[in-house]
């Protein structure tokens, strides 16, 4: 079956390399590669070509069969009409460009059209994209849909309902944008276009959030927006197809029974024919989720699988792959290794006489099953990429839906240089993958930087089990490494997330240890992701407990080889939070630290996170005591601390900070603050450079005393 497998691999910013891995054109069983030695963007894969923007700014169509390269649109329009974002129509005729941020138009043969309907005065068009067939297009204005079958035709209106801020059709509010969809995008076109799944996102009854904005005017202006903090009204939402063919015609997908009088969410939503779609609901409380399959034509939905857990549950985002025929479909499933836990694998469920159902598992052992890509039916292989050999790792592998073998790795044995951390996108047809490398090896030259990969040691971190800390260690030399400071840095990663992998990244940091003696560390504890459930739920019932005693731990335990003089830290958002949790749980042994939109208290942040963690605060408020940064002690009074938040931040509102000032300047503690005026959660370019320098500053000066003491050193050895 690997012999109808064509791979095609992008490394990231570097390369494109296709490889051929079909015997019978390539006996010698050596890899074939085409390389361009520049970065690409907007791949978009089809059955037997690709689309992307290269580097010199056009967009191009390949076809890796036939080995034909056309240009589609020259980079010469991109600049006339300062696109910030294009997309290409389905039969490659036509491309939608956004431009001036508000506007979007239709290029063809330089004739312009603009997505304006006649009702609709002055507003700013929220989404505009294509559909699946031909030139169908969708756009929204004020938040309702708007629909034409080409570029030429009348627009279509196809809800009425949308109020600013309060209801929303197609498009997500902030809840579901920012924590559930991941995606502003809450609409999902059949496979032939004659349909469209759309979500209706009632606020009416979530709580505003203000956002002030300072600058630009003689008096400051606000925007109000909803958003439901732990406990408060949630969004009210219900699932709809409208008909685009004929008569239009729309019919509401009927949620299970169990879940009709209790608040729940919509987590995914995927068609698997053109009249049936699945959907996955989840109960508030986060540990009861429904997968069905829904009729779209007269909105029955039918259970398919019901997954409960006594914490909470995790990837409800993934989407379940179902065979043509429905009967079969495939999922990822937390499966219990021994002693280990439980470890997330692949189940088939097979529909069986007297409407019962089988599950087979096709993979098992202590790794995880990262995503489920495709299923070839005609080979009966699944594909799919897992952490097998190393939780830092990223491989694509095929496993057979028959049990006759072990899943196959199909990109161990791929050259070293492309690294061991790989994403991918299936074709339509599962013939062709694109591969995209982000591994340390393509990007670091060993005489840049010395790393020490991945020291783990098993640290016994309480009375029920032993947790493997994972750690690297970055400095410029085993030599500094042994004999100057350190700096421990992590990113802003929440439960489940990995700080510790192969995927590359350049970071601030790197600047601290290219230019000064310092050494950073990341490190996966306990709540960390790709290691199993029982890791990633040690640390409840309380949030910024076992997690600060595992930084500890690392720390007390590992300066084996490290000569201590100064500890610092930096984290953002949720690893703001750790910081201070760690200032607050421990005596001087951190000098200073720097936090980024820190989440303080756990009842001033969104609904659906905190919710997961710690339950509704109405039965669970010593929960939310426990894992709340304030009170701070006094021990902050002798240590360096800067804050850093945007005044606009929409996901960590700067109250957070605010709060936690209130504390500080109660205590008499040493603090810094720098503010962003209007600026949101992920900083502007500009600001971003700015706190780069900052940080650098800061660290620079906490550090000071000791490098004076480490460069007097030096210079009496001389």
């Amino acid at each position: 079956a690997i012999a109808l497998l064509v791979i095609l691999v992008v490394c990231s910013l570097i390369t494109m390399s296709v490889i051929i891995l079909t015997p019978g054109k390539n006996p010698s069983g050596k890899q074939r590669n085409l390389v361009c030695q520049h970065s690409f963007t907007n791949l978009v894969l089809l059955d037997a070509e690709v689309l992307y923007r290269n580097y010199d700014g056009n967009v191009i169509r390949f076809n890796f069969v036939t080995n034909e390269t056309d240009v589609l649109v020259k980079n010469t329009t991109f600049e006339s009409f300062h696109v910030a974002k294009y997309s290409v129509s389905p039969d490659l005729k036509y491309v939608l460009f956004a431009y001036n941020v508000k506007q979007v138009t239709l290029l063809f043969h330089r004739e312009v059209w603009e997505l304006n309907p006649p009702e609709v005065q002055d507003a700013v068009l929220q989404f505009a994209d294509w559909g699946v067939q031909g030139q169908q297009l969708i756009y929204i204005f004020e938040n309702n849909i708007y629909y034409r079958s080409d570029v030429r035709s009348n627009s279509l209106r196809l809800t009425s309902s949308g109020k600013e801020e309060i209801v929303f059709n197609g498009i997500a509010d902030w809840l579901y944008e920012e924590e559930i969809l991941k995606s502003h995008k809450a609409h999902w076109w059949s496979p032939d276009g004659e349909m469209l799944a759309f979500l209706l996102i009632n606020d009416t009854l979530v709580p505003n959030m203000a956002l002030p904005q300072f600058t630009g005017a003689t008096y400051p202006k606000g925007k109000s927006y909803p958003y439901p903090k732990a406990g408060q009204p949630n969004p009210i939402v219900r699932l709809f197809v409208v008909n685009l063919y004929g008569p239009t015609h729309t019919q509401e997908l009927m949620l299970p029974d169990s879940l009709k009088l209790r608040e729940h969410y919509v987590v995914m939503v995927k068609w698997i024919s053109n009249t049936h779609t699945a959907v996955r609901w989840l109960n508030r409380t986060q540990n009861v989720s429904i997968l069905t399959v829904c009729d779209a034509t007269v909105g029955v939905c039918v259970k398919k699988y019901e997954e409960t857990s006594e914490l909470w549950l995790s990837k409800q985002e993934q989407e379940p792959i179902f065979t043509r025929d429905s009967s079969t479909f495939f999922l990822t499933v937390p499966v219990k290794q021994g002693g280990q836990g439980e470890f997330h694998h692949i189940a088939m469920v097979t529909k069986q006489p007297r409407n019962d159902q089988a599950r087979v598992q096709l993979t098992s052992g202590n790794w995880e099953v990262t995503r489920v890509l495709a299923y070839d039916e005609s080979d009966q292989l699944l594909y799919f990429l897992s952490t097998e050999g190393s939780p830092q790792k990223r491989h694509l592998h095929s496993v057979s839906a028959l049990g006759l073998s072990p899943p196959r790795c199909l990109t161990c044995t791929l050259s070293s240089e492309r690294g061991t951390f790989y994403d991918a996108t299936m074709s339509p047809d599962t013939q062709h993958v694109i591969l995209k490398s982000r591994g340390m090896s393509l990007f670091i030259h060993p005489s840049t930087f010395r790393y020490i990969h991945y020291q783990s040691r098993l640290l016994h971190c309480n009375e029920r089990q032993d947790i493997s800390l994972i750690y690297r260690v970055k400095c410029q030399s085993i030599f500094r490494c042994v004999l100057t400071l350190t700096v421990l840095s992590c990113s802003d990663e929440s439960p489940g997330g990995q700080s510790v992998s192969d995927e590359f990244s350049l970071d601030w940091d790197s600047v601290l240890v290219s230019a000064h003696d310092v050494i950073v560390a990341r490190m996966d504890g306990r709540g960390s992701g790709y290691r199993g459930q029982r890791v990633l739920q040690d640390i409840h019932p309380h949030l910024g407990h076992l997690e600060v005693q595992d930084h500890i731990t690392w720390f007390l335990k590992s300066h084996f080889y490290i000569f201590v003089n100064v500890t610092t830290f930096f984290f953002q958002g949720y690893g703001g939070y750790i910081a201070l949790m760690m200032l607050k749980s421990t005596d001087r042994m951190i000098s200073c630290a720097a936090a980024q939109s820190p989440i303080v208290d756990w009842k001033l942040y969104d609904s659906f996170f905190a919710e997961r963690y710690l339950g509704m605060p109405s039965n669970n408020d010593n929960r939310y005591q426990l894992s709340s940064v304030l009170p701070i002690s006094k021990g902050l009074q002798d240590m360096k601390l800067l804050l850093i938040h945007g005044t606009a931040d929409a996901k960590v509102h700067f109250q957070h900070s605010a709060e936690l000032i209130k504390h500080l300047i109660h205590l008499g503690a040493n603090y810094t603050m720098q503010m962003y005026p209007d600026e949101g959660h992920y900083l502007s370019e500009r600001s971003q450079q700015h706190l780069s320098q900052a940080l650098v500053g800061f660290f620079q000066e906490c550090l000071h005393p000791c490098v004076s003491a480490l460069s007097n050193e030096e210079d009496e050895d001389e």
